[in-house]
């Protein structure tokens, strides 16, 4: 919706951010560790904070966005439970993207003695980012456990949605889900 407020966690260069706010009028922050990234994000014209996500989102005032996006990064969390409940405290909906360890072939790789390595977790294991590993019923039990109401899911194998087994089929999830001040809100 034009005029949307979204807080896209991990930024990277600004891209996403840059496209939202061209193609459809949203008005958006980035929050962004890395130096070149964070130099990136402002050479692209957006507004970026830098900052390590472990320390929270307490720059940000409760319900202050829309939406806010946290892609590709919660694996790579070391205090999971705090950033989902730190999304839902300072944006009405949040949108979370994950590597799906369910992917049947992790699976077979661990069967075969190897952790996987695949196009959506390309490290080895002894120099991954990606510290906390979940399926699809995983993190749906997560969400459940802090009362965050998913709303979507959409899997993706590459670049074709999966619909059918997604649990075993997919390498990506991609989860919205409502705040729970947005549900007491309604009540």
């Amino acid at each position: 919706m034009p005029r949307s407020r979204v807080l896209d966690l991990g930024c990277g260069d600004g891209a996403l951010l840059a496209y939202l706010h061209k193609q459809k009028e949203v008005v958006g922050a980035g929050v962004e560790l890395d130096d070149a990234q964070f130099i990136a994000s402002v050479r692209r014209g957006v507004s970026v904070v830098q900052q390590n996500l472990e320390e929270g989102l307490a720059l940000f005032d409760d319900q202050q966005f829309d939406t806010v996006v946290l892609s590709q990064t919660l694996q790579s969390m070391h205090h999971t439970e705090h950033i989902l409940r730190e999304m839902a405290r300072v944006a009405r909906f949040g949108i979370v993207s994950f590597p799906n360890f369910g992917y049947w072939p992790h699976g077979w790789s661990i069967l075969r003695g190897r952790m996987p390595v695949t196009g959506e977790m390309p490290y080895q294991w002894y120099d991954t980012p990606n510290i906390h590993l979940c399926t699809l019923k995983d993190f749906q039990s997560l969400a459940a456990s802090l009362n965050l109401r998913i709303t979507h899911l959409a899997t993706f194998n590459v670049d074709k949605e999966i619909k059918f087994l997604p649990g075993w089929r997919s390498t990506l999830a991609v989860y919205r889900f409502e705040s729970p001040q947005e549900d007491a809100r309604k009540e």
